[in-house]
């Protein structure tokens, strides 16, 4: 046995939509962590199962399709496994189409590493009437395999047992290769016996599998040959021997390999899989006549969207509701336990007021993501994808582009990481500079807010308008872009459908949980410090009116409303006085300074204030507008309070308020998209991204403020 805690690396890999990540979480429970792979910013899941004498600790990997690389995603899983070097694979097959599956199952025993497949969804492989007998394929392949449903959690504890047997030596798991035929054969023992001769090299690259990737022309294989003493020679020999098998048998050199693997791979399925009835019409295949039809499909796809905002809206205005009285309370308290001083400011108008005012519309942006996590677990996404394909194309866009795009809605960061499953580098390019035209969960506390306060009967709409400007203005960049600065024809759009499947509560709610997390700490670390800031910048320094200026505001009030009304009175000087001492601030200079930018936008120095900080955030411009606007207003409900001071400032016009939120919309977004953009696609990219944003967000707003204002005029 292996010593006690012992760690055991056991990678989980597989085809996409095989069911891998719900293995994972089926296998791993509530013990995982979240990170990044070594130097590259793709997403990766680990989770620790303790059990008897061991820990293991598994790795999800990304789905892939083959060990030939193509995109980052399919670098990242092939360079983990060659670098890392795992002590086990664990390949997630879907049971439905293995033999598709089987093909990168073949590439991980080449490896060198032990491999273990869990035959994944065997119970709609059961429903469609194949039945797989697994100890016969596990014979045919030299590797152990062990049936699965990984949304059920069947098949855990045998897939662990298996895993224990492997490490112990207890099943055999040694190098299986495929025979490719002599010709083949020929070249490749050529191929390893100049490969052995250096040791470093032999020691990242299994020589069996490197030779092959030489002969399926892999660029990144080739490319590694740089690492090797006689890499020319190898490269050399590697090149004729691809032109003598294509000479030879008369067609590429990675077909034939491909054609030898699909071989040996039908005659193991031949001997391990029964079909004991032929399937029925499926009820995907009846659900896609409707929902993929080429008239139905986007349509189809633009009201689904809409009815998840109304949903959204109907249903999160409650609990939206419940945090603004909670918060109300808490700053009540505060105001009536503590003395009036700086510290109670801070805690009431600075922390309170920021973090607070954000947090009242978390429950809208996790009821969003709770919908699009839906849609991604029942099998519509990929639809979404190819409904969009064909108007895509048009504009020169990659129908899988869509998918970042979609991801946009909740979050920049992983929508621009996700692009990254793009194999063509103009597509990919283009694809991250368009995502931040979506409207993502920290720019929807803007618009729920200005909606609310100037567009009360149509909130709603009003923020679906912007939704779908966002949308017409990434479609409108791509068709600029893609026929100036990143010309070149698309690639085709090759995708695999998944069926329909019923969403899971354990996956919907960790999706969601993973988002409200990622929001917490925002809130807890960004926002929290920005608050802070600007509660500093707004406070200091401090300033008290003259009794000249007191009188001055006094007069002003007796000329302009011809009363005498003390009460009154006395409270327009007040406010008189705040106003002039936040304009004393070193926020309201630097406003006031910066406002001559805005002005065409017809911003006044608060919004210009608040447009400034939302770089940092997005969800700081409530912050900013939350303390700037409490000056004077009532602080017994908070959020109501800053609706109603922001609606009735004379400056806050409908016209003023859709421009705002048309430029929160533009404007580059936060510095944590900004820096995984430069990560992505280059620092030169990253500086067109801000200039275009900035200069298309202040042309279109400033043209739609004056338009507007003539035509509002007249």
């Amino acid at each position: 046995m292996t010593a006690v805690n012992s760690n055991v690396r056991i990678a989980l890999a597989g085809n996409p939509n095989a069911g891998k990540t719900t293995l994972f979480n089926a296998l791993t429970g509530a013990h995982r962590k979240v990170g990044n792979y070594p130097g590259v910013t793709v997403e990766k899941l680990e989770g620790i199962v303790q059990r008897y004498n061991r820990r293991y600790r598994f790795i999800d990997l990304p789905g892939i399709y083959s060990l030939t690389a193509y995109s980052v995603d399919e670098v990242v899983a092939r360079d983990f496994i060659l670098d890392e070097k795992p002590d086990i694979i664990v390949d997630v097959m879907d049971s439905t189409n293995l033999e598709r599956n089987l093909y990168l199952c073949l590439q991980f025993q080449e490896l060198g590493i032990p491999v273990i497949g869990a035959l994944n969804m065997t119970d709609e492989a059961t429903a469609k009437g194949i039945h797989i007998d697994e100890q016969s394929l596990s014979a045919s392949l030299g590797i152990p395999m062990v049936k699965t449903v990984g949304h059920k959690g069947i098949g855990m504890e045998p897939l662990l047992d298996r895993i224990d047997e492997v490490i112990d030596g207890i099943v055999a798991n040694g190098v299986h290769t495929v025979n490719y035929g002599n010709e083949i054969e020929d070249k490749l023992e050529v191929l390893q016996k100049l490969i052995v001769e250096d040791a470093a090299f032999l020691k990242k690259y299994p020589p069996r599998w490197f030779a092959v990737k030489l002969l399926e022309k892999d660029a990144d294989a080739f490319k590694h040959l740089e690492e090797h003493k006689n890499g020319a020679k190898i490269a050399a020999f590697a090149q004729e021997s691809v032109v003598w098998i294509s000479k030879h048998f008369g067609r590429d050199a990675e077909i034939v390999v491909s054609e030898q693997r699909y071989g040996y791979i039908r005659g193991a399925v031949r001997e391990s899989i029964k079909i004991v009835k032929q399937p029925d019409f499926s009820l995907t295949e009846r659900i896609d006549r409707v929902i993929m039809n080429g008239f139905l499909a986007l349509p189809i796809f633009i009201l689904v969207l809409w009815g998840i905002f109304q949903l959204t809206f109907a249903i999160g205005q409650y609990p939206a509701d419940w945090l603004e009285v909670f918060f109300s309370f808490l700053s009540e308290t505060l105001i009536n336990a503590l003395p009036d001083n700086l510290f109670r400011s801070l805690l009431v108008d600075g922390i309170i007021a920021g973090v607070g005012g954000v947090f009242s519309f978390v429950p809208l942006v996790i009821i969003l993501f709770f919908f699009l996590s839906i849609l991604e677990d029942v099998g519509y996404m990929a639809r979404a994808a190819f409904a969009t394909d064909k108007f895509l194309h048009a504009i020169g866009l990659h129908g899988q582009s869509v998918f970042p795009m979609m991801l946009g809605f909740g979050c920049s960061v992983p929508a621009i990481l996700a692009s990254r499953t793009l194999k063509n580098p103009r597509d990919r390019i283009l694809t991250v500079l368009i995502t931040p035209f979506m409207n993502c969960g920290a720019k929807l506390p803007v618009h729920i807010l200005l909606a609310a306060a100037l567009f009360p009967d149509n909130q709603a709409n009003m923020v679906i308008l912007i939704y779908t400007i966002g949308i017409v203005l990434s479609l409108l960049s791509a068709f600029i872009l893609k026929r100036t600065v990143l010309k070149g024809d698309p690639t085709p759009f090759v995708m695999e459908l998944p069926p329909y499947r019923a969403p899971t509560l354990r996956g919907v709610i960790w999706h969601v949980w993973e988002k409200f997390l990622f929001y917490l700490k925002k809130a807890g670390t960004i926002i929290l410090a920005v608050s802070i800031g600007i509660w500093i910048i707004i406070t200091f320094p401090r300033y008290e009116a003259t009794d000249a200026e007191r009188a001055n505001f006094a007069a002003i009030f007796q000329a302009e409303n011809l009363s005498e009304d003390e009460e009154a009175l006395s409270q327009y000087v007040e406010v008189a006085e705040a106003q002039l001492a936040m304009e004393k601030t070193f926020a309201g200079r630097l406003g006031h300074f910066i406002e001559p930018v805005f002005r065409p936008l017809g911003f006044d120095w608060k919004l210009a204030t608040a447009s400034i900080t939302g770089f940092a955030a997005k969800e700081m411009v409530v912050s900013t507008l939350g303390i700037l606007y409490r000056v004077g207003a009532e602080e017994d409900e908070e959020s109501e309070a800053l609706r109603e001071s922001i609606a009735g400032d004379p400056n806050m016009t409908p016209l003023v308020a859709f421009v705002f939120m048309l430029f929160t919309l533009i404007v580059p977004p936060c510095l944590a998209a900004l820096g995984t953009i430069k990560v992505e696609i280059g620092g030169k990219w990253l500086v067109f991204e801000i200039f275009f944003l900035l200069l298309l967000g202040w042309i279109l707003c400033a043209v739609t403020f004056q338009v507007g204002s003539i035509l509002f005029m007249s």
